[in-house]
């Protein structure tokens, strides 16, 4: 495996590891450097800055500005694409014989340049980005964005075509790799990688209940809200915590007051590392089915008894794990149920079983490099 040698381009800076995106990317290129792999890493900035860190696991590390130039919005190509066309990039993925891995659609702008034409060329899938960006205009309040969004979302589903080019398409869930599968012959799943090396959940009981995520993102902060509004207003003795960055102006006026809610905004990922470990109940409802949460697996990897309605499960291999709820009424038993249930060392050995065997980094990073 020493000698092997692998292109990644990412959509964005993948340091610190503090999103889903960015921690699938970051966490493979860490398993596969550990196994002898020698990436070039071909990044676009706009905002996360350089990141010495990456210099540690990469042979290279080379950043592009994204153009996101607003003429880019009237384009025939998804917005997410276009403003990812760098030719300096090209000419850096041109210069030799070896294998490319695109992060998302994002990068796939060159997928199909008669330059690269007779390389290898993978695709990582992080999502069905038309459902994705279909999603995010359902949940969305601001007209204008909402508007992108499903724009995006049509240019995306004709734009996804490209992916009969590659060589792989690496699925991020069981879910998509069935979709993705039924349009393309070039499908394979590999699990998403994850900063997790082992299950570090404590026995015993905790005090509160914690929804985290990036609460910029519509989805999060609709999920964020349903939990205020439908959830924990009927439950004033149950103690929600809800932590994320960048929380909408609705969420935080939605929180002040609230005897049995806090909002923590911005706080460091160990702070919410340990939110999720010291929780008696992670609680993650979804209402946009895409993809694989991360911070599901986070929650198995670190918390107790974790509460999730089934678009957040369904079709993951992760059902056992969970207590899946259907509706409000449902969910609200559940939670008054799991606050006095201890978290038993039984519980945390079967837990650490079966994510071993799904969802192991060595593992995957060992599939990809069969696949090079």
């Amino acid at each position: 495996m020493e000698n092997k040698i692998l292109h990644i381009v990412s959509f964005d800076v993948p340091y610190p590891a503090n999103y889903g995106g960015a921690i699938d990317v970051f966490y493979k290129i860490k398993a596969l450097h550990s196994l002898g792999v020698q990436i070039h890493l071909h990044t676009f900035e706009y905002g996360r800055g350089k990141q010495d860190e990456l210099n540690k696991i990469c042979k290279s590390v080379t950043y592009y500005k994204r153009k996101k130039d607003k003429i880019f919005f009237f384009n025939n190509l998804p917005f997410i694409v276009v403003s990812r066309k760098s030719e300096e990039l090209l000419k850096n993925i041109s210069a030799d014989e070896h294998p490319i891995l695109f992060e998302g659609l994002h990068c796939c702008y060159y997928l199909d340049h008669p330059s690269i034409s007779k390389k290898i060329r993978l695709v990582r899938s992080h999502n069905i980005e038309h459902d994705y960006y279909s999603g995010l205009a359902g949940s969305e309040q601001n007209f204008f964005k909402r508007r992108y969004f499903s724009n995006e979302a049509k240019k995306l589903k004709q734009f996804e075509s490209i992916l009969s080019k590659a060589n792989h398409v690496l699925a991020i869930s069981p879910k998509d790799t069935s979709e993705l599968s039924g349009r393309y012959k070039n499908v394979q799943y590999i699990p998403a990688f994850h900063a997790n090396d082992k299950v570090y959940t404590q026995s015993g009981k905790g005090s509160y209940a914690l929804y985290h995520g990036n609460l910029s993102i519509g989805e999060n902060n609709t999920a964020a809200i349903y939990l205020v509004n439908k959830i924990f207003n009927e439950l004033p003795d149950i103690q929600l915590i809800i932590a994320g960055n960048d929380p909408s102006n609705e969420l935080i006026e939605l929180t002040k007051g609230k005897r049995n809610i806090e909002l923590k905004k911005n706080i460091s990922t160990d702070e919410i590392n340990r939110l999720i470990q010291n929780a008696q109940i992670n609680i993650l409802p979804t209402f946009q089915p895409t993809g694989l949460k991360l911070k599901l697996l986070s929650a198995l990897y670190n918390g107790r008894h974790c509460i999730v309605n089934r678009p957040m499960v369904e079709n993951t291999g992760l059902e056992s794990l969970c207590h899946v709820t259907e509706n409000e009424k449902q969910m609200q038993e559940k939670i008054k149920e799991l606050m006095s249930v201890y978290f038993e060392q039984k519980d945390i050995q079967a837990r650490a079983q079966l994510l071993d065997s799904l969802f192991s980094n060595n593992e995957s990073a060992k599939k990809l490099i069969g696949l090079i």
